[in-house]
């Protein structure tokens, strides 16, 4: 299969969007950008489509898709039941990086999205691309990031072209993706709201508009069937294992010495200050910053792909806020595993 990249604003008329429509219409797959990272999307009705989706991918097929939306009126038709949190949360932070745990239609969406469940991922993305196509579409469409599944996700339109080449027709390329990380889950058909995977939209800013929210760690989360994308399969990993460790440079200095003596090759993500250490690889995490370091965390996580490294030591950042959202995914591309000297 041929893949062509096509470079689109959603601003400009384009018929690199005609044939993106023309091309889900006919059950194919089409990746195109969010604010989060790029999705690869098929029409949520189609079950040829949801399984073509899984197969570019390589993705298990208990993992639930989210759903994409262009506009408020199309939500009942997938969806019932929603609740005034839910609306609130929608209102507050719609279009934009927030996936809506609600109960689906009977009948509404292939079953291949909702992987059996009875509720599914509902979101409103914040980018000119995505709106454009899914307005110009009218359909719901099933995205996961499109990137080989497991590997890290693609923020620009050439991460999908490395992955998924010769396995999709076509990728709308907007450019680089703005928060870097795929969006907040948050379940709203509970008695107390639950973040099922975090991302741009915080516990602080969900308890400021509907009070309080529960947030469990990944590892508490393991039990039972997975409401979202995220809950049960490692995630986010270049091929070398990555190793975990404080953002001291003290530290990650005493690492580097210890790995090299003993014969391994290092690659170190971090932020800025820590480039003149003697690390083999450098990938910055900008200055440091929660913003920063989700903005750059899976484009330096994939670079290390293109090294020889035995080893990735990526420095951590506290919980608070968006950091939430960067351990979460730091934690499971180093499925768990910290350096110990």
């Amino acid at each position: 299969m041929e893949t062509k990249r096509v470079i689109v604003d959603g601003v400009t008329e384009d018929p690199a969007f005609d044939e993106a429509v023309a091309l889900l219409k006919a059950g194919e797959v089409v990746a195109f950008p969010t604010e989060t990272v790029y999705g690869l999307g098929g029409i949520a009705t189609n079950d040829a489509a949801v399984t073509a989706i899984y197969a570019a991918k390589g993705r298990p097929s208990d993992n639930p898709l989210i759903v994409h939306i262009g506009a408020f009126d199309q939500l009942e038709r997938y969806v019932d039941n929603i609740s005034e949190k839910a609306k609130k949360c929608m209102d507050a932070f719609w279009p934009g990086p927030l996936t809506v745990i609600c109960h689906v239609k009977p009948g509404a969406l292939s079953e291949k999205v909702t992987a059996g469940l009875d509720t599914v991922g509902i979101r409103m993305p914040n980018h000119p691309v995505a709106l454009r196509l899914l307005r110009q579409l009218d359909e719901p469409v099933a995205a996961p990031s499109a990137n080989t599944s497991g590997k890290p996700s693609p923020t620009e339109g050439v991460h999908v072209e490395e992955d998924l080449t010769g396995r999709i027709p076509l990728i709308l390329d907007g450019g680089a993706t703005g928060i870097g990380v795929e969006s907040t889950v948050i379940d709203l058909t509970l008695d107390t709201p639950t973040i099922l995977r975090p991302g741009g939209i915080t516990k602080e800013m969900f308890e400021a508009v509907i009070g309080p929210v529960n947030e469990p760690t990944h590892i508490e989360q393991k039990a039972g069937a997975p409401k979202a994308p995220g809950m049960k399969y490692t995630h986010y990993a270049p091929d070398a294992p990555v190793l975990l460790i404080d953002n001291d440079e003290v530290e990650v200095k005493e690492a580097l010495a210890a790995l090299h003596a003993d014969g391994k090759k290092v690659a170190l993500l971090a932020p800025d200050h820590f480039g003149k250490l003697e690390a083999d690889w450098f990938f910055t995490f900008g200055d440091g910053t929660h913003e920063q370091m989700a903005a750059h965390l899976y484009d330096a996580l994939r670079a290390c792909n293109a090294t020889n490294a035995d080893v990735v030591l990526a420095t951590v950042t506290d919980k608070n806020d968006m950091g939430s959202a960067i351990m979460n995914r730091l934690e499971k591309s180093a499925g768990g595993h910290w350096y110990e000297g």
